[in-house]
C-alpha cells in the first residue's frame, strides 16, 4: 500500500506528482531487525531537500510516524522510499506550491552485496545534482541507453571530462596504493557514501574518465545496493575480490543502523 500522510493516496492525489514531476525523496534500506543505517543523514536529507525545493520546512517526527506505520506487516528486509510534494503544484505557477505532503511507498529488498555491473561511461549531468529530486528522466535515459548498449548501467562524466556518479548511485574508486577515492564533482551526497566516509580512511579528488580506468578496483553505492563492485568500465575490466573493497563491504555492514 501506497500512502500519503499515513493514508491510502487516490489516483488524483498522484496524478499532480506524474504530471509536473516536481518533488524529492530519499530511500531507505530496512534491515531485518527493523533498523535503518543513516536514518539521521536520510531525516537531514529530506529536511535540507525541503526547503530547496518547496522553500518550507518539514516534520521529521511526522515523516517517522507516516514510514512506521508503512512498514507494519511489511516482510524485511525492505526499501522504504518517502517522497515528499505538494499536491497543489501547477506546471504554470510552480512557486505557489508550499505545503509539502508524505508519500511513502515500500518494495522488497535483495541481498547485500548484489552482483558487480559494468557500467559504460556516457556524459551526462544531473538538473540539481545537491538534491535527490525526483526528475529522473535524463539519468534514466542515460541508463537505458548503457543497457541497449549491453551494460547494466550508465557511469555519468561531465562536460569537463571528470567522473561523477552513476544512475542512482555514487561512484567511488580504489586507486593502486589501496586507498579509497572519491570523485570530486556535482554528485548527489548519498547516505551510504557518507557512512563509509565517516568509517574508513579515504580521500577525495578529481578523476578523469583515464584515471578512473586505471584505478585498481571500483564501485557503486546506495542504500539499496550497499557497497557494490564494478566488474568493468567500457572495455576496462576491474576485480571485484579486491581487499579494499571487501574490506569496505564488510565496514558498512558493521555500520549500526538506528530505530524508528
Amino acid at each position: 500500500m501506497v500512502t500519503l500522510d499515513g493514508k491510502p493516496v487516490s489516483a488524483d492525489e498522484l496524478l499532480p506528482l506524474a504530471l509536473t514531476n516536481v518533488g524529492h525523496f530519499t530511500s531507505m534500506r530496512v534491515d531485518s531487525d527493523g533498523s535503518i543505517r543513516g536514518l539521521t543523514l536520510h531525516m537531514e536529507r529530506l529536511v535540507r531537500d525541503c526547503k530547496i525545493v518547496w522553500r518550507a520546512p518539514l516534520n521529521t517526527d511526522r515523516v517517522r510516524h507516516y514510514v512506521r506505520q508503512a512498514l507494519e506487516d511489511q516482510t524485511r528486509p525492505c526499501v522504504v522510499r518517502v517522497t515528499v510534494y505538494d499536491p497543489k503544484v501547477e506546471m504554470g505557477h510552480p512557486a505557489d506550491a508550499n505545503e509539502p505532503h508524505v508519500l511513502v511507498s515500500v518494495r522488497g529488498a535483495g541481498a547485500l552485496p548484489p552482483a558487480p555491473l559494468r557500467a559504460q561511461s556516457l556524459v551526462y549531468e544531473r538538473d540539481l545534482p545537491q538534491v535527490k529530486h525526483v526528475g529522473l528522466f535524463g539519468a534514466l535515459h542515460t541508463r537505458g541507453a548503457a543497457q541497449r548498449a549491453g551494460f547494466d548501467d550508465a557511469l555519468f562524466v561531465g562536460r569537463d571530462g571528470l567522473v561523477s556518479e552513476g544512475g542512482t548511485w555514487n561512484a567511488g574508486f580504489i586507486d593502486q596504493d589501496g586507498t579509497v577515492v572519491w570523485p570530486k564533482a556535482p554528485v548527489l551526497p548519498g547516505v551510504t557514501m557518507a557512512l563509509l566516509q565517516q568509517h574508513s580512511e579515504h580521500r577525495i579528488a578529481t578523476v578523469t574518465l583515464e584515471q578512473a580506468k586505471g584505478m585498481a578496483a571500483a564501485f557503486a553505492t546506495n542504500t539499496s545496493i550497499g557497497v557494490r563492485g564494478l566488474a568493468a568500465i567500457d572495455d576496462t575490466d576491474f576485480p571485484v575480490e579486491h581487499p579494499t573493497l571487501t574490506r569496505l563491504q564488510q565496514t558498512y555492514l558493521s555500520i549500526p543502523g538506528e530505530t524508528l
